[in-house]
């Protein structure tokens, strides 16, 4: 399978239990070939096209065109299970709205889900033998899960429960970044400052373990 006949390209195939990762993998591919825009919020078409002028007669062919290629790429993305819910949409906006009802859930079911995700993140902490690399990887699970549900979720808030739940060893680069106007500094300037004060940590210990071995082997010598 091609796309625009210049190279090929895998579909990512929609399941049961990829849907979050699908969206965004959909999202991307859609906006890509300029049809998100008609996905996520579809069109009117007029009762009577006779009535309109020319130019707006072209303008509505190019956007049913663009609806139907938009259509086209989300019925290439599902197997026949998926297919057969979409089969008697018209348009993508309604296609999609169908498959994010069935597979995301309803209002209610997606409330609930918000909250949990409320809690994990409220509750998340760096264990004592994570890295920081791996405790960010962990938050940006659960953040990017919630911006899926339309959570509003600040870089600002994610700096805070940041470094609110770190390790104690972090407490004085914490107290140092926090001196400064977070506002002011993006995820990723915090999370290279305290990679870098885990870096000087890990040398400082690898400097200990080796002068303890070095007096090890000069006590057994002599």
């Amino acid at each position: 399978m091609a796309n625009n006949g210049m190279f090929p390209f895998q579909f990512s195939r929609l399941t049961k239990g990829n849907y979050e990762n699908w969206c965004l993998r959909m999202k991307a591919l859609l906006g890509a070939q300029d049809a998100w825009e008609i996905t996520h919020k579809g069109y009117e078409s007029p009762q009577d096209e006779t009535l309109l002028s020319q130019q707006e007669r072209d303008a509505l062919t190019k956007t049913k065109k663009k609806n139907q290629q938009a259509l086209s790429l989300i019925h290439q993305c599902l197997d026949d299970s998926m297919f057969v819910k979409v089969a008697n949409a018209n348009t993508a906006k309604e296609a999609w709205e169908i498959l994010q009802n069935s597979l995301q859930g309803v209002d209610k079911v997606k409330k609930v889900r918000l909250q949990v995700l409320r809690g994990e993140f409220e509750t998340l902490r760096m264990k004592e033998s994570e890295s920081i690399s791996d405790y960010y990887s962990r938050v940006v699970v659960i953040v990017n899960q919630m911006k899926r549900y339309e959570e509003t979720i600040e870089d600002v808030c994610v700096i805070e429960k940041i470094l609110r739940s770190l390790t104690p060893k972090f407490d004085y680069v914490v107290c140092v970044i926090e001196s400064n106007d977070l506002d002011s500094k993006s995820i990723e300037q915090v999370i290279g400052e305290l990679q870098a004060q885990e870096d000087r940590f890990n040398m400082r210990q690898d400097e200990t373990i080796g002068q303890a071995f070095k007096a090890n082997v000069y006590l057994k010598n002599n």
